[in-house]
């Protein structure tokens, strides 16, 4: 290197320190904030791959597991969660090392059923085993994670004093059909009411008193410089407000007219054809293809665009269909004149008027968390203390209490199954990987509520159809990062709760929901401190759907948490800076939840077939191993994931 270019060199790095510096990369966050507002033991995430107390046969020991010792609780924990390190080196060890899994080690134990995956569906799959074959039925449930809930995480931060919760996945009690007499039969023995919680819990005043609406943040590197513009009127704008927004927005006078067009008109652009037509032009073309080919909009409208599906379905406008944008109530659809019918991407059959509206809706401060701890404690009572709904949010969950020799029902964490076969005697045997180590054990029956996807891996006995109607059953990968503020001025300062940012790293953030329930309390000030989110879906403009989320997926895996802290905090400087935001100053805490395996798969009219996703033969029984998840429903819904557990046992049980 010539003595100009390492100069050159030596200033870039003195520029980024610098800036890293302003942003507050220079304090250790992921390390300082392991251990925040919870006393997690290094001994116990030392032993974190040892085996837990189990009843071994003669010359084997018995030690500890992480979730066993003092301390143990991965709701606290930060930096890179979801699937975080150590979820998933065991199945890629198996896939790169087949010949591990003949050293498995015979932990002598033997159950009635065997749950592979801790989800709801896994837990709701225990629940419904237990119904239907007695209290007694002895059940092991496997989780590759270090928490149970799969998808349904919580986040849990301490910040000066006070319980913050916020969703780590999934985050609401809704869908697009009601909840089946099952599904609400099971929130119902939980003890949770939705339509009586959101009356009891949610403090609407709060935005109201602030006057909290959404916002817009255009960034330079998309639309030439950055800015903060608040929509005026909030959530429910007008013509006027609509203009009086595109007015103050960076784009180009052709490129405000569109959008206002877009937003406000009324043309018919498919004159002459019926509603159902209509519909079904819809379905076969992109919600892009719709506004530049058919409404005819500058091209300059797609930045603004593009994204505004990340968040339902985990990637670009380009790669949804048009139909389906206007079944959410995406803009560009009021000439068409269609009545409010579902769409099949919905779940329903196209034509089926929507007289309900859907399910119930209602959110948790932790999310569907509390759904999987009022599992747990319907499972394992002595794990979660307490016995009403309200107290289940602030209680402290006993990891130790998960996995005791004796318990009917066992949750074995940071267990990752490896392979799982019919046995010649009718029974099964399930082998796991552990701290590098493989275990197998024996149960009369299995239930796989995993990943579907993953499935032709672990029972290389399918037969290829179903392979490769598994293998079709591609999640979505997303990001959920969530961020703990020492206070929320700014937002308070530019009047928002929700900030869409079209070109920007994570694609929107919103502040925590405001609610009251049992004792967690949310913030009632701007000086308090609060949680917030924030939404990334990696994917890559261009491609079909699929292929969006098997690149996103590649990229998710690659990318270290350091990245991720660094756009944060650049992006929250540069969107709220307004308001006076500081990164270095009003941060406290940042949990990056990863899911390169998210959203189960649902139908796409313009990549999948027109009867659908190959469903009934994915999840079909083979001997003594039935298939759940919300994968297998091909609906990415709690109520999904319940039903198709309830399915699966019944299957095996009938």
């Amino acid at each position: 290197m010539t003595k100009v270019k390492q100069v050159a060199a030596l200033k870039t790095k003195v520029d980024s320190d610098a800036h890293d510096q302003k942003l507050g990369m220079n304090k250790p966050i992921e390390r300082r904030d392991f251990l925040q507002g919870a006393a997690i033991s290094l001994a116990a995430a030392a032993v974190g791959g040892v085996m837990p107390e189990l009843a071994f046969g003669a010359g084997l020991s018995a030690e500890k597991a992480a979730q066993d010792q003092p301390g143990y609780y991965p709701p606290t924990r930060t930096g890179m969660r979801g699937s975080h390190p150590g979820s998933f080196e065991g199945a890629h060890a198996v896939r790169d090392n087949p010949g591990i899994l003949t050293e498995a080690q015979d932990t002598d134990e033997h159950y009635d059923l065997i749950v592979v995956g801790g989800g709801i569906s896994g837990l709701a799959a225990a629940h419904f085993y237990r119904k239907e074959a007695g209290p007694d039925a002895k059940i092991l449930i496997l989780e590759n994670h270090d928490d149970f809930g799969g998808h349904a995480k919580r986040n849990e931060f301490h910040v000066d004093g006070k319980l913050l919760l916020m969703n780590g996945g999934t985050v609401l009690i809704s869908s697009p059909t009601p909840y089946s007499p099952v599904a609400d039969g099971l929130l119902k023995h939980l003890g949770i009411y939705p339509e009586k919680l959101a009356k009891d819990t949610n403090n609407k005043d709060l935005h109201a008193k602030y006057s909290l609406g959404a916002g817009v943040f255009f960034d330079k590197e998309t639309f030439g410089e950055d800015k903060f513009v608040l929509q005026a009127g909030g959530y429910k704008k007008s013509a006027k407000d609509t203009a009086k927004f595109l007015a103050q927005a960076p784009l180009s006078d052709a490129v405000r007219k569109d959008i206002l067009a877009i937003e406000t008109g009324s043309v018919d652009y498919m004159p002459g054809l019926t509603a159902d037509e209509k519909k079904d032009r819809l379905s076969r073309m992109s919600y892009a293809d719709y506004l530049l080919d058919v409404v005819k909009a500058n091209p300059g409208v797609m930045p603004y665009y593009l994204h505004v599906t990340d968040a339902y379905w985990g990637c670009g406008i380009d790669a949804i269909s048009a139909l389906d944008c206007w079944g959410i109530g995406w803009p560009g659809f009021d000439g068409l004149k269609l009545p409010r019918t579902a769409t099949a991407r919905m779940g329903y059959t196209p034509g089926k008027q929507l007289e309900t509206g859907g399910s119930y809706q209602y959110a948790f401060p932790d999310g569907n968390a509390s759904i999987a701890r009022l599992l747990v404690r319907d499972l394992i009572p002595a794990a979660v203390p307490g016995t009403t709904v309200e107290d289940c949010v602030t209680a402290r969950t006993n990891y130790a209490k998960l996995d005791k020799s004796g318990n009917p029902v066992r949750i074995r964490l940071s267990s990752t199954a490896a392979h799982v076969m019919n046995t010649k005697d009718g029974n099964v045997k399930v082998t796991y990987m552990r701290g590098g180590k493989a275990y197998t054990v024996r149960g009369k029956q299995t239930v796989l509520a995993c990943w579907n996807m993953m499935i032709p891996s672990l029972c290389p006995e399918l037969p290829e159809t179903q392979k490769n109607a598994l293998h079709y059953l591609v999640k979505t990968p997303l990001v959920l990062t969530t961020v703990a503020l020492t206070n929320w001025r700014a937002f308070a300062k530019l009047g928002v709760a929700s900030v869409r940012c079209p070109g920007s790293y994570h694609s929107s953030f919103r502040l925590g929901l405001a609610m009251d329930i049992g004792d967690y309390h949310s913030a009632k000030s701007p000086d308090e401190p609060i949680m917030m989110q924030m939404w990334r879906t990696p994917a890559q403009p261009g491609l079909s759907e699929r292929e969006q989320h098997i690149a996103g997926r590649t990229e998710l895996l690659s990318t270290p948490f350091s990245t991720f802290e660094r756009n944060v905090r650049d992006q929250l400087n540069r969107a709220l800076g307004p308001g006076g935001f500081d990164a270095a100053r009003d941060i406290a805490g940042i949990a990056v939840n990863r899911w390169p395996h998210g959203y189960a798969a649902e139908y796409n009219s313009l990549v999948d077939p027109d009867e659908g996703l190959p469903l009934a033969t994915a999840r079909a029984r083979a001997g003594a191993i039935t298939i759940a998840n919300a994968d297998s429903g091909g609906g990415a819904y709690t109520d999904v994931a319940i039903d198709q557990a309830h399915r699966a046992v019944t299957e095996l049980l009938s």
